[in-house]
């Protein structure tokens, strides 16, 4: 089962008080119980919060406290589907089996045993550190970005950034309810005493000669433990309730400046916007002295710490990769061109599009998303760099996926879209599908509970676009969402969270033990399966 998004927010907001079904309205009921356990050391869990919600919108239908022993116990329940979730500090609050954004929901009914239940809660590992300068005096204010390198199957393996904090004022900051995995840290911070002088006098005609200050200086991006080399950075490995220190202490160095021309502009002054990459993630860098010369016609940036930039610059923008190690020039005719990309959007049904269309670009490569609204079928987006994107599209009134693009009248399933050194005219082909598919899978001839329920489009091009996942329920019984017209396999995988799904070629293995299905274009709500996916072990 699917987690909806107002799942996390239940889950921070489990009601502490022990409440369950009054018997006297469910005398003839079903019961659903077991054991909140320490899913490391196994030992009981005592006094921790389980819930029983609902399964259409996650609200709290009952809840219980466990007992010495981790025990827990509902009673007079319904036939139904039911996500279980347990709460307890020091922990992380979870669903029962949860992988990713899926749980195992218990299935009551004639038949199903559901009372003996081993709920395994995760403790929360915490991750916690000081910023200290030159001195060692603490860095008030210093943003602190933590990243995780994904587990497979979640963007590609790749480092993303997780969470963000700033430092307190004895520089310390704190990231707690973390799971186990590989951690990197980068902090970004401005020493209280920099002072950054601008190179114009004011009322001067000319450049100043001043000399760069003494204080005239910036941290630079500093990686745990303690260096200014992301290839250098030391990863940091948390397992399930570690409590681990990682201060990082910060070096000053000579701040360098930027000088840009401020004539020649057909459009007025230029656009500017500076990033910088941390492992492979764009992250945004804040002007903090900017000054203009009105004689001389630049303006000067002062007051950046050293480093790899990527800037946009003019309008239409075009990026430029600098390695600011001292002052730089910057050419407003150097550069890759920032490009537009407009288009159609079309149903895939017929009809006209909704009149809310929100388009999102994500770039494959890290660089920060474009956004554009469809404005009666039509949409543009003016500055996107050069680089292999992945299009989605939402509406308020229903849910969108895109099916296909279709560039210089090539048509093409998916969703993604590469921009290369020229515009593009694109038209994008939605779908308002909202069909389910629905099935069971099963290991020797019983409905298999935990088991990684993939979708697979049969066109190529369309993954991981079109894929659809799930997790098996505890009777075995699972539903895909948001099925667009089209022809599919759908696979059982038992133990296959590790998998790194996002790329067919790990998936088509399973293809051939899974379940063909066909979803046509006037399809019923409910799509189900003609019989039961056999699950197949991972590896």
């Amino acid at each position: 089962m699917r987690l909806p998004l107002v799942a996390a927010v239940l889950l921070c907001a489990v009601t502490p008080l022990a409440q369950t079904l009054p018997a006297q309205t469910q005398p003839a009921g079903y019961r659903i119980a077991g054991r909140v356990v320490d899913s490391i050391t196994n030992d009981p869990v005592p006094r921790a919060i389980v819930s029983v919600l609902t399964s259409e919108d996650y609200k709290v239908e009952a809840s219980t406290i466990t007992d010495a022993e981790g025990n827990f116990s509902f009673t007079g329940l319904s036939a139904g589907k039911y996500p279980l979730s347990a709460a307890r500090r020091g922990y992380r609050t979870s669903f029962f089996d949860e992988h990713d954004n899926f749980n195992s929901a218990i299935v009551t009914g004639d038949g199903q045993d559901t009372a003996n239940l081993l709920f395994r809660l995760p403790p929360a590992a915490v991750l916690r550190g000081v910023v200290t300068g030159d001195s060692g005096d603490p860095v008030e204010s210093a943003q602190v970005m933590l990243f995780k390198r994904a587990v497979a199957g979640e963007n590609n393996g790749h480092v993303q950034q997780i969470a963000g904090t700033q430092t307190d004022d004895t520089g310390a900051y704190e990231f707690s309810d973390l799971s186990a995995g590989e951690y990197y840290i980068a902090v970004k911070g401005e020493p209280w005493f920099a002072q950054h002088p601008s190179r114009f006098r004011a009322g001067a005609q000319n450049q100043s000669s001043q000399d760069q200050s003494a204080l005239d200086v910036a941290y630079p991006i500093t990686y745990y433990d303690s260096t200014i080399d992301e290839n250098a950075s030391t990863p940091i490995t948390l397992e399930w309730g570690n409590r681990v220190q990682a201060d990082i202490n910060l070096h000053t160095v000579p701040a360098v400046r930027f000088t840009v021309p401020l004539t020649g502009w057909p459009r007025g002054r230029p656009r500017l916007a500076l990033h910088q990459k941390v492992f492979g993630n764009t992250i945004g860098s804040q002007i903090s002295e900017i000054a203009e010369g009105p004689a001389t016609g630049t303006w000067d940036i002062g007051g950046m710490a050293p480093g790899a930039y990527e800037v946009e610059l003019g309008d239409p923008p075009r990026r430029l990769n600098v390695n600011a190690t001292s002052e730089v020039d910057l050419d407003p005719s150097a550069g890759a061109p920032m490009l537009a990309l407009s288009g159609t959007v079309v149903m895939a049904g017929g009809g006209p599009p909704p009149d809310d269309i929100a388009l999102v670009l994500a770039s494959e490569e890290g660089d920060p998303p474009a956004q554009a609204t469809a404005n009666k079928g039509r949409f543009e987006m003016n500055a996107v760099p050069p680089g292999t994107w992945n299009l989605a599209a939402g509406s308020s009134r229903q849910t969108l996926s895109v099916v296909a693009t279709s560039i210089g009248g090539v048509v093409t399933a998916g969703n993604k879209i590469v921009v290369r050194d020229r515009p593009v005219q694109v038209t994008v082909t939605l779908s308002s599908a909202q069909t389910r598919v629905q099935g069971i899978a099963k290991k020797n001839g019983k409905g298999l509970s935990g088991a990684m329920i993939v979708l697979v489009p049969a066109a190529r091009t369309a993954y991981p676009a079109l894929v659809r996942r799930d997790q098996s329920d505890s009777d075995g019984s699972f539903s895909l969402n948001d099925v667009p017209a089209g022809q599919y396999t759908v696979v059982a995988i038992e133990d296959g969270w590790k998998l790194d799904w996002q790329h067919r070629a790990v998936i088509e293995p399973y293809l051939r033990g899974g379940a063909p299905v066909t979803v046509g274009a006037q399809a019923p709500p409910v799509v189900p399966l003609s019989q039961p996916v056999q699950a197949v072990a991972a590896p």
